[in-house]
């Protein structure tokens, strides 16, 4: 990183407000034990699905957070704009963990999970999503370079210019990018493939540790060479 840059990056959150509540905590004491110019928290998607969406997006989009954010898009939150559109993606949707979100919005999730009345769904979630969650949900950026790190939310295809790269990639790519050893220009910090602890390459991290089912939240810390980690445990 640039001298005098300070860049948190979180990993996925699916609707763990808790530990997003904690690892604002966490940053903010951080904080206080650095000297640096600017700091920013890079967010790498996937905030909605598996618990409740609501209070993550909530807390994302009114910038209730000790730095700046860059938000990066999941491919949930492609979902679920998806579904703003296309209420027949919620057959795929709700085994995603798509219920919990709709849930946590104050819909009635029962003819969802009976798959039936897709288009009423759709219709009662439009109608209940806050203007502002929207907003921030469209804005989302799909990638993002600080320093010598690229950050997304999958990872990059391997032979590709990093940009060059397809957003569904970006989004959504496992192999080959997983197990490739190429180099890309920049460090790849990427979450979608959990882990039981942060996955470290030569040329990548994925810093997703399933926080909605381990309980897990973890926040890679880069300043000048180094690398740390922060870490919201229930």
């Amino acid at each position: 990183m640039p001298d005098g840059t300070l860049v948190y990056c979180v990993g996925d959150i699916h609707g763990r407000d808790d530990l997003l509540r904690d690892m604002a905590d966490r940053i903010e004491a951080d904080m206080k034990t650095r000297s640096f110019d600017h700091a920013v928290t890079v967010f790498l998607g996937d905030y909605i699905d598996r618990g409740p969406a609501k209070p993550v997006v909530e807390r994302l989009a009114t910038g209730q957070w000790p730095t700046p954010i860059t938000a990066l898009a999941g491919n949930h939150e492609d979902f679920l704009l998806t579904f703003l559109d296309d209420a027949a993606i919620l057959d795929f949707w709700r085994s995603q963990g798509g219920l919990e979100t709709l849930h946590s919005y104050g819909v009635d999730v029962g003819p969802a999970m009976a798959g039936r009345d897709f288009k009423e769904v759709q219709e009662k979630f439009t109608a209940h999503l806050p203007k502002h969650h929207r907003s921030f949900l469209e804005g989302l950026n799909v990638s993002v370079v600080f320093g010598d790190y690229f950050f997304c939310h999958a990872g990059v295809r391997p032979g590709v210019a990093l940009d060059r790269q397809n957003r569904d990639d970006l989004l959504n790519i496992r192999e080959p990018f997983l197990s490739s050893e190429s180099e890309y220009g920049k460090f790849v910090v990427h979450g979608h493939t959990p882990a039981v602890a942060p996955e470290i390459r030569p040329n990548r991290m994925g810093i997703d540790t399933g926080a909605y089912a381990t309980g897990c939240l973890t926040c890679l810390v880069l300043e000048k060479d180094q690398q740390r980690f922060l870490s919201a445990v229930s």
